[in-house]
């Protein structure tokens, strides 16, 4: 700990000298004046609008012109190794789950949530953001550090709040675009909105996108639509109807084998090659949202926000395995309907007052057809659950003066499997200077147990615990932002700390029965920091660095006695080790330089640095060899470019080279065991290498 928070004083004399640098090119006689950063306006962090330096804690903002400007394909792919943040999946291809991970917390540490409703799967507490078409965004806000003040649970790391676009008043929107690219890879989009009648307006999009994939197996189908319709009556009243819908097909090809792999067949049917370890597994997704929302501001001490949602996600899921053919279908369903909002208060001058509540009302399906070795169903069981929580929540703000601010809140928690939870937050804001902030705050996080780990039916390999208590622990940071030079630069620095307890984790008991359990703690500490230099000579350049120290406790086991004989019971030691937490980089880097003509073109250089990631095989299996084996999976650099260029007002014809260098890279690990030679081998997800697309579309 002393080593990061040494770095982090260190680099504070940094901001005192952008301080001054301000100060000397200031107006004379004049004050510095607030910059443009520093009264960006963020919603999340306090779920009522309030500018960057009267939130305490660190925030990533980025609007429609960024996201056009990346050149990514994708969320993860946008906010990948923005300052603490680290963008995870299983390799890359068409259909593959993507993870937005915080600072070294888990996926399910991490809210996702579009305008303001939990997209995160309530069976796995995950959010795969790689679902979430980019078109539709108009702007993006990731706030850091505990959030379950405000949005309960899941929000342990941070919340990543995706706000769709809305019409303008001012003009019609309709875009139109097509676009082709390597392994077969085609997208359709289209996007229209403008207010029809008086004050209601829509805005509405569609996509289409299909990829045969870089490897077998990895293809994906997807379409979507989404429809956003706001009635804006006055300051007093603002209603807004969101929905949108998902249908989307892919492949599950697991790891790839080992070099030399043969092509192996039951029946007559192909199971794997020496690209895929599955050919046959696939999943559907169909995926639906509703949002009726309502707020405004009657009174200039009186603000109030409301809303209620309806969501439903099925997941099919194919699997067949290679060592017999046997397998099964499964289809899981999370139904949720939920209320929530709140009114703000001003009693008076820099006094702010929250208080809302929460309800949300979870439905859960898993129904599951086994299927005999020449893949035919031979029975099927169903399980169900319905669980629900209530929140109630407040918190004070107070300004006394321009130069400080401080933050006292607390939320109850009420849980239908578990109870409740007390989980109070602190922030103080220090602002010597209108463009400085020092942000400090402290707050105590929490986790819920997800459906799936409560309740999974009992199989020859898995089943639920209907007895895990919540994941709890506490998140502190202190951060450092700093605009100058008439909004040229605007830098920001991070300390950080968190910890977890009842770490809740699958693993196998001593029938090899692998069924969730509450382990003991994992924490991290770290420094982020970021800048952004800019434009100048028609040149931005923005720079991002997380250094990141994270462990967890997990149970190695070990065998007392190797003499067993098969199928009898085994005898294991449990042994509390700690370590260097799994897939968790030490280091994440990412710098962007942006040139931007005067004659339409836009274009944009990323390169990316992950650091080597650990993975233990300690969880996976209780035959006799179970000792901790150690992989690491290599530090890797990637470079992307983005071209734009604008023609007659209207055309714009884009081109997209992801991994220009066609670097080798690994994602994750699994376990393959070739039918052939019975040889079970540890195998690596493989990242994408070269992609190119291109695009071209029109704006009437």
């Amino acid at each position: 700990m002393k080593r990061f928070f040494l770095l982090f004083l260190a680099a504070v004399p940094i901001f005192f000298v952008l301080q001054s640098v301000a100060a000397a090119n200031a107006p004379t006689g004049h004050s510095t004046g607030e910059t443009l950063q520093m009264e960006e306006v963020v919603v999340t962090a306090t779920k009522i609008p309030e500018k960057r330096k009267d939130i305490p804690n660190a925030v990533i903002i980025l609007d429609e012109e960024d996201i056009r400007k990346s050149g990514a394909k994708s969320i993860g792919q946008l906010l990948a190794n923005e300052p603490g943040i680290d963008w995870r999946s299983y390799g890359n291809f068409g259909g593959a789950a993507q993870e937005i991970q915080i600072r070294g917390m888990r996926g399910n540490g991490t809210q996702v949530l579009v305008n303001g409703v939990n997209v995160n799967s309530p069976s796995l507490g995950l959010a795969d953001v790689g679902k979430i078409p980019l078109n539709n965004i108009e702007r993006i806000e990731v706030i850091k550090g505990s959030g379950s003040l405000l949005y309960g649970s899941g929000a342990m790391g941070g919340v990543v709040n995706i706000i769709t676009k809305r019409p303008d008043r001012d003009k019609m929107d309709l875009k139109i675009g097509a676009g082709y690219g390597s392994q077969d890879t085609y997208r359709l989009w289209a996007e229209q909105g403008m207010f029809v009648a008086g004050n209601l307006g829509y805005y509405l999009t569609a996509n289409r996108a299909e990829t045969n994939g870089f490897r077998s197996n990895s293809d994906l189908r997807q379409n979507d639509v989404s429809l956003k319709m706001v009635l804006e009556q006055s300051e007093a009243i603002d209603i807004s109807l969101y929905g949108d819908y998902l249908d989307r097909t892919y492949g599950m090809p697991g790891v790839k084998p080992p070099r030399g792999t043969a092509d192996y067949y039951i029946g007559g049917k192909k199971f794997y090659d020496n690209e895929a370890a599955s050919l046959l597994d696939y999943s559907e997704d169909q995926d639906g949202h509703v949002v009726l929302e309502i707020k405004g501001k009657p009174r200039h001490w009186l603000g109030y926000q409301g809303k209620g949602y309806y969501t439903h996600m099925e997941n099919y899921n194919y699997n067949r395995y290679a060592f017999d053919g046997s397998g099964n279908k499964n289809w899981i369903t999370n139904e949720v309907k939920g209320a929530d909002g709140h009114v703000d208060l001003h009693p008076f001058d820099g006094a702010t007052l929250l208080l809302g509540g929460e309800y949300r009302d979870l439905r859960w399906g898993n129904k599951t057809h086994a299927l005999d070795s020449s893949g035919a169903r031979s029975g099927k069981t169903a399980t169900h659950a319905h669980l629900f929580t209530r929140g109630f929540f407040s918190e004070a703000q107070y300004r006394p003066s321009d130069y400080w601010k401080v933050f006292a809140g607390i939320r109850r928690e009420e849980h239908s499997a578990f109870g409740s939870e007390n989980l109070p937050f602190f922030g103080l804001i220090v602002n010597p200077w209108p463009n400085t902030a020092l942000k400090i705050n402290h707050g105590k996080h929490f986790l819920a147990p997800t459906p799936n780990d409560l309740y999974w039916p009992e199989d020859p390999y898995t089943k639920g615990n209907p007895d895990l208590k919540p994941e709890t622990g506490w998140h502190s940071d202190i951060t450092l932002e700093q605009s100058s030079l008439n909004d040229k630069i605007f830098a920001t620095l991070s300390y950080f700390h968190w910890d977890v307890n009842d770490k809740i984790q699958w693993e196998p008991d001593s029938q090899g029965i692998f069924s969730p359990v509450n382990l003991a703690d994992y924490k991290a500490q770290g420094v982020e920091a970021g800048i952004k230099i800019g434009p100048c000579y028609n040149l931005t350049l923005g720079l991002s660095y997380t250094w990141l120290d994270a462990d967890e406790k997990n149970r190695a086991y070990t065998r007392q006695d190797y003499g067993w004989p098969p199928f009898s019971p085994p005898d294991f030691q449990y042994v509390m080790v700690k370590r260097r937490a799994a897939y968790t980089p030490e280091v994440l880097f990412k710098g962007d330089l942006t040139y931007q003509s005067d004659f339409g073109l836009t274009a944009t250089a990323t390169i990316r640095h992950v650091s080597d990631r650990l993975v233990y095989r300690t969880e996976t299996t209780v035959y006799p060899d179970t000792r901790t084996v150690i992989y690491t999976l290599d530090s890797y650099w990637t470079m992307d470019l983005k071209a734009e260029q604008r023609f007659h007002g209207r055309y714009v014809f884009s081109l997209a080279v992801t991994n220009l260098a066609n670097v080798d890279y690994d994602t994750h690990m699994g376990s393959f065991t070739d039918q052939n030679t019975w040889e079970t081998s540890w195998c690596r997800y493989p990242g994408m290498g070269r992609s190119v697309f291109a695009g071209l579309s029109y704006e009437f």
